[in-house]
This record gives C-alpha cells, structure tokens and sequence, in this order.
C-alpha cells in the first residue's frame, strides 16, 4: 500500500468521524450512520494495505521462495 493510499485511508476514517460525531450531535441519524460508514470503510482499506503489506515482505524476507519455484523441486 503506497503512502498515497494510506494517506487517503486515513482521510476517510477522519471524515467519517467527523460526520458521525456531527450526526450525534445534531440528531441526525442518517449522518451518523453515513459517517460510521466511511470511517469503517477507511479502516477496512488500511487493514488491507497492512496485510498486503506483511505479505510482500514475508515473500521477501525468508529467501526462499523464488519466482517460478513450486517448491516441489527436491520432491520429484
């Protein structure tokens, strides 16, 4: 997930609160949920940037794998 992406993640998940608490604050129910709704969308996205994330580096981290290797080279 590039910074851009987490960045705008993080924008949502600001938004989002900010219309949630607005919606509290003024009875509006449709506001708040609007606003719980982003912000959870926003969460979800730098959830899932953070797992992309761990799982490049484990890819890149064990020395292992390579591309185009099965792994089945010594059981054949």
């Amino acid at each position: 997930m590039s910074f851009f992406d987490k960045a705008k993640a993080k924008a949502e998940q600001l938004f989002g609160r900010a219309e949630e608490l607005y919606g509290e604050s003024h009875g509006d129910a449709a506001a708040t949920l609007d606003g719980e709704a982003r912000r959870l969308e926003g969460e979800a996205r730098r959830l899932e940037g953070e797992a992309e994330e761990e799982a490049a580096e484990r890819d890149e981290g064990d020395g292992t794998h390579r591309h185009g290797d099965d792994g089945l080279a010594g059981a054949r």
